[in-house]
């Protein structure tokens, strides 16, 4: 059964003093987790008094987190409403989704073209971390964290910092629609083990092979990704 977006009864802890992390960082970490975990609906309202009272925090720091969140794309704020959970349409999603084939399979590359064995070790190790969370029994936040540690290696490895902040900023708009992907039956172990695929073709130095498999990876996310999106007229 898909998981479905909660109503604005979301439960959300006070941030204050939880960690040493700004409280502007705790506040936007809270939010974002609960948009990309579907707790709060697109297009919800976010409205600062309930968000001052729920999150324990004052209203400059509130807006500062939902500044944070617009600039991923996570939040926009309407004239004459006010700031609300953004909303992806089909045809932005589908762009999104292309760019990322582009980029991750140009990182693919790189990354078997420059990183060492240790690298490669290290890939792999995350890729296992990935696959003991990706079920039904974790939560998406929980695997788009262990999903990213991923990424970070992958980026990492392939010592290319311009791709690798296009990749982040690309991440952060799509992480949504990531959530919803992974909010489908099946999705999530369907997705470690194309991962483990393309480990397995970087390990053996097939960059076509790697790069391939990573562009497929992506296509297939998109697809139930954009299933799960509310059609266009």
């Amino acid at each position: 059964m898909t998981r479905q977006p909660t109503n604005s009864t979301w439960q959300v802890p006070s941030v204050t003093g939880r960690t040493a992390a700004p409280l502007r960082a705790q506040a936007a970490e809270v939010l974002r987790q609960a948009i990309t975990s579907l707790n709060l609906a697109e297009g919800e309202r976010l409205v600062e008094r309930e968000l001052i009272e729920r999150l324990g925090v004052s209203r400059t720091t509130v807006r500062e987190a939902l500044r944070e969140l617009e600039s991923e794309g996570l939040v926009e704020v309407i004239p004459q409403v006010g700031a609300v959970v953004a909303t992806v349409s089909q045809s932005d999603a589908r762009d999104l989704y292309d760019a990322r084939v582009a980029i991750e399979a140009l990182i693919v590359r790189r990354f078997v073209e420059r990183a060492d064995e240790n690298a490669v070790t290290a890939l792999s190790r995350a890729v296992e971390a990935y696959a003991a969370v990706a079920d039904d029994e974790h939560d998406i936040s929980e695997m788009l964290a262990v999903k990213d540690d991923f990424y970070s290696v992958l980026t990492q490895g392939a010592h290319a910092t311009a791709l690798a902040q296009l990749l982040v900023s690309l991440q952060g708009r799509v992480r949504v629609l990531r959530a919803r992907s992974l909010a489908q039956p099946g999705r999530p172990p369907a997705s470690a083990r194309e991962l483990h695929e393309l480990v397995e073709a970087i390990a053996d130095r097939d960059a076509d092979r790697a790069a391939a498999l990573c562009s497929s990876h992506v296509r297939t996310a998109a697809h139930t990704g954009l299933a799960a999106l509310t059609p266009e007229p």
